[in-house]
């Protein structure tokens, strides 16, 4: 896959999002497949019972409930003891990962591009619903001196893995925050995605909805870093980023005897496209969509393949409703 050339980068919050499309984004809100308790008081209605000013149900006291709780109408009437139970909210965490590996910054449209764009649309879903937002990015990251380093001095170390982590965001003043965080992304380099998979693990706060963003294409393996964030209590959804020429690459133009260059590792190849050659390349592809497919569906994880021409306003407020993220 060819990098992307002259891509414009996002500068502003409305390269990322749209006025209109916030608008009609702010009329969904994040929807869990499970239950889980949040840290804070929320403005989500749980399935759980607890307290709130809203009146769900009665259930018989049993020793030791609270007698507050009691209703005192009910005994009066029937001569026995009643507890009443009410609809609890809590919050729930939205915690978005982007892969910010070389590969990503391929295809027409460009695939890093799109995932920077759904990436503050469902961030700012969370936001306005008072939801706890965390984004990370995994990829490869510069280390570089601190101050003391002086003027000029160059990175002192490369490491692979998860790159950064914007944590605990609530409410839509912090969307500022946001679009700063992803618009100082840059694709860059490979990535160890089991390694990033369990730095997010281990320092996850709580439990909730995790959406990863990435195109899947690790050559060692999505099967360890995925069950390491499906291990530790996240509702996860795995949506797979391709371009329209990945998917379709006889529309891509590219022919002829090539020297390929891997974009991550630097590996080459050289090869004589053909008919036959994409062909095969188009079922190896599809085979390894079907066994992510597969893969996350034998583990409760929401797979979609998703092309990068799709418009967001189309992935958002349909697809990815139907599919259960949204509501």
């Amino acid at each position: 896959m060819l990098r992307s050339p002259n891509i414009k980068r996002p500068e502003r919050l409305d390269d990322l999002l749209e006025p209109a499309l916030m608008a009609r984004l702010g009329q969904l809100d994040v929807s869990s497949r499970k239950i889980f308790a949040g840290k804070l008081r929320g403005e989500r209605r749980s399935k759980k019972r607890g307290q709130s000013v809203e009146f769900a149900d009665h259930r018989p006291y049993v020793v030791g409930d609270d007698l507050r709780h009691i209703d005192w109408n009910i005994y009066g009437r029937l001569d026995r003891l009643f507890l009443k139970l009410f609809l609890e909210e809590e919050d729930l965490s939205l915690h978005v990962v982007v892969d910010c590996s070389t590969s990503m910054d391929a295809g027409e449209p460009n695939k890093f591009l799109f995932c920077q764009r759904l990436a503050a649309s469902l961030a700012y879903i969370g936001l306005v619903n008072l939801n706890r937002v965390a984004l990370s990015a995994i990829g490869e990251r510069i280390d570089t001196p601190s101050v003391e380093g002086g003027a000029g001095a160059e990175p002192t170390s490369v490491s692979s893995g998860l790159v950064s982590t914007l944590r605990d965001l609530r409410g839509r003043r912090r969307l500022d925050d946001i679009s700063r965080y992803l618009i100082g992304l840059q694709p860059i380099g490979g990535t160890r995605f089991t390694d990033a998979c369990k730095k997010i693990a281990l320092t996850r706060r709580g439990k909730g909805v995790m959406i990863v963003l990435s195109d899947f294409m690790v050559k060692e393996g999505y099967e360890t870093g995925l069950r390491l964030l499906v291990g530790h209590g996240y509702d996860l959804f795995a949506i797979q980023v391709l371009s329209p020429q990945e998917m379709e690459p006889e529309k891509g133009g590219i022919g002829g005897d090539l020297r390929l260059r891997d974009m991550e590792d630097g590996d080459t190849a050289e090869v004589t496209i053909t008919a036959p050659l994409l062909k095969r390349y188009k079922q190896t592809l599809n085979a390894y969509c079907n066994r992510l497919h597969e893969f996350c569906v034998q583990r409760d994880i929401v797979h979609m393949t998703v092309k990068s021409d799709t418009p967001i306003d189309t992935l958002v407020l349909d697809y990815l409703r139907r599919r259960g993220l949204l509501k």
